[in-house]
């Protein structure tokens, strides 16, 4: 069985589990807040990190980005883990996989305005922006020599890190995966965004009919995976891809409820097993119709929330944030559910879904948690109370 230890979790609901355990049940997100900070002239919500973050001082310039400062963020709260975890066994042993979409393109934009001037700034350097930039910063950091790479398949990135970090520890490449994700905003990618017309400038409203778009935001979350028993075990995945279209889902959500039907045959579990879903939820038009076909058809009946609008759509991230407040729900005392937080107006044209009440217990065993991106790139999680 692979373990998932108490995760480092940083986004717009705060910093560490604890706070954020509270916060998320209470529905209080401080960090989603209203700005034009990545929209110059246009005021959108977004899902942003506002506690302080590492300055990365001694960090190589390549690696001196907001991005790895988030994920340094996160990692801090697991270090003692870490540690323990990692103590005899040899670097080559440990490995890292992340999800990102953005890295450090936040820091070439600053550089890019720059260079209107004349000249790049003196702490820029490209490799701030390289995709890998996340796995090699942690790999130097701590002297790993394992397999360390990230994963960057848009919104599903990060649930395909745990996934690749589960494969890696079965296998017998790793006795030790860092697995997660970590995603930063940046004005090219709200402007991306905006420009398919799936941005909204109020909290997004995921499953209403009046439903208008997303909320980009920014957060980190990371794992210590294992085969040492931890409360929680990652019990299955499944992964699909559409081929339908390069930016919306298929319609029919056959790619998702592939992937759907893959976890719960690699979890052993059935529908009836399932205690909660945590909904991709994005809030567009077209991801939230498919969605909910598919999963009114496979798990009827199970509740389920999106938790984007507590953090807004961390892209890259998504995927270990939803996982770690999944683990969040599996672990808490008082067997609280996610609620969702909408206007209740239910849309009449797609097939309705038990929502969470703010409030709500439940006795759970089992969780599954979705992943859909660009492409058609489908995943799904389900982790088990151990």
């Amino acid at each position: 069985m692979i373990y998932l230890h108490s995760p480092g979790l940083i986004c717009a609901l705060g910093a560490g589990v604890d706070t954020i355990r509270e916060r998320l049940f209470a529905l209080d997100a401080p960090g989603m807040v209203e700005t034009d900070a990545y929209s110059r002239g246009r005021t959108l919500m977004l899902g942003t990190v506002t506690e302080a973050l590492p300055p990365l001082r001694e960090a190589p310039p390549q690696h001196r980005s907001r991005n790895n400062a988030l994920l340094a963020a996160a990692f801090a709260q697991i270090d003692a883990q870490y540690r323990q975890l990692a103590a005899g066994l040899a670097p080559a042993r440990i490995a890292i996989v992340l999800g990102t979409s953005t890295s450090g393109i936040c820091e070439g934009e600053v550089a890019m305005a720059h260079e209107a001037d004349g000249a790049l700034p003196a702490d820029y350097h490209y490799g701030q922006q390289e995709l890998g930039s996340p796995a090699q910063w942690l790999a130097n950091e701590l002297g790993i020599a394992g397999p360390a790479y990230c994963i960057s398949t848009a919104c599903s990135s990060s649930a395909k890190a745990l996934a690749a970090g589960s494969r890696l520890l079965a296998s017998g490449v790793a006795d030790l995966v860092i697995a997660g994700g970590v995603d930063t905003l940046a004005a090219f990618t709200v402007a991306g965004f905006t420009a398919l017309e799936s941005v909204s400038a109020v909290r997004c409203n995921p499953f209403s009919r009046n439903r208008n778009g997303i909320n980009i935001g920014e957060g980190a979350a990371l794992f210590l995976m294992s085969r040492t028993p931890s409360p929680v075990a990652l019990a299955g995945w499944g992964e699909s891809s559409d081929g339908h279209h390069i930016s919306a889902p298929a319609p029919d959500g056959n790619g998702a409820k592939l992937a759907i039907a893959a976890a719960l045959q690699r979890a052993g579990k059935t529908a009836l097993e399932i205690g909660y879903v945590n909904l991709h939820g994005t809030a567009t038009r077209q991801n939230d119709a498919m969605e909910s076909l598919a999963v009114a058809t496979l798990l009827p009946g199970v509740p389920a929330s999106s938790t984007k609008p507590l953090t807004g759509h961390t892209l890259g991230a998504a995927g270990a944030i939803e996982a770690a407040l999944c683990w969040i729900t599996l672990t808490d005392a008082k067997h609280r559910l996610p609620p969702h937080l909408w206007d209740g107006d239910a849309d009449p044209a797609i097939p309705p879904l038990p929502l969470v009440a703010a409030g709500d217990t439940a006795e759970i065993r089992c969780v599954l948690s979705t992943s859909f991106a660009f492409g058609g790139n489908n995943i799904a999680l389900i982790l088990e109370r151990t």
